[in-house]
């Protein structure tokens, strides 16, 4: 039920960023943040276990972290920002509970460093007063997505990489071009992320 939620909201919320519906899409937005934790809960995260538990506090901050984002200015963009590098650190606790491989997470540290300085290089001079923040942001979402590889859970790795790749679309309309595109493949992308994390 609950994942539905999230999917009908977010065809609503792309149709709203086409239409240009502010308010609606606001409204669908957080509706479909609501519904990925609310799937979290139905799963029975919160009584899972420690490493569950730290999931859902993700999630949480996740759809906080969302609702900050719905504006454009600069102080709540910041706010989301620190929302969603505290979702990671809780993704990153989760995955250490879980028992990840260090050395197998070690060795996926060094594409994703790689990536990590690519991306820096192509929008870092744009981020302005945000660079440490942002600076942060890239650090904790790889270590976060290479703990996922030492997991070795397939699901929660898949969420990792689709959270991942739906940032860089973010960070691509905050800081290099505003397009449509950035928000009609991110979103799909966080939102199945989230789920995935959800159901994981």
């Amino acid at each position: 039920m609950f994942p539905v939620l999230t999917l009908v909201a977010l065809v609503v919320l792309l149709g709203t960023e086409r239409a240009g519906a502010r308010v609606p899409g606001a409204v669908a937005k957080t509706a479909a943040s609501i519904g990925f934790v609310a799937t979290g809960l139905a799963a029975g995260l919160w009584t899972e276990g420690p490493a569950s538990r730290a999931i859902l506090v993700g999630l949480v901050l996740g759809a906080v972290g969302d609702v900050f984002l719905i504006g454009r200015a600069k102080a709540p963009f910041l706010a989301g920002l620190v929302a969603f590098l505290a979702n990671h650190v809780a993704y990153v606790v989760a995955f250490l509970m879980l028992g990840a491989d260090l050395r197998v997470a070690g060795l996926a540290l060094v594409p994703l460093a790689a990536i990590a300085a690519v991306v820096w290089r192509w929008m870092g001079h744009r981020t302005g007063s945000l660079a440490p923040a942002v600076m942060a942001y890239i650090a904790v979402i790889s270590v976060m997505v290479a703990l996922a590889v030492g997991v070795g859970d397939p699901r929660l790795l898949v969420a990792a990489l689709l959270f991942y790749a739906s940032d860089l679309c973010v960070a691509r309309e905050r800081f290099v071009e505003h397009a449509p595109v950035n928000r009609y493949v991110g979103l799909p992308l966080y939102y199945a992320g989230q789920l995935l994390f959800a159901l994981g």
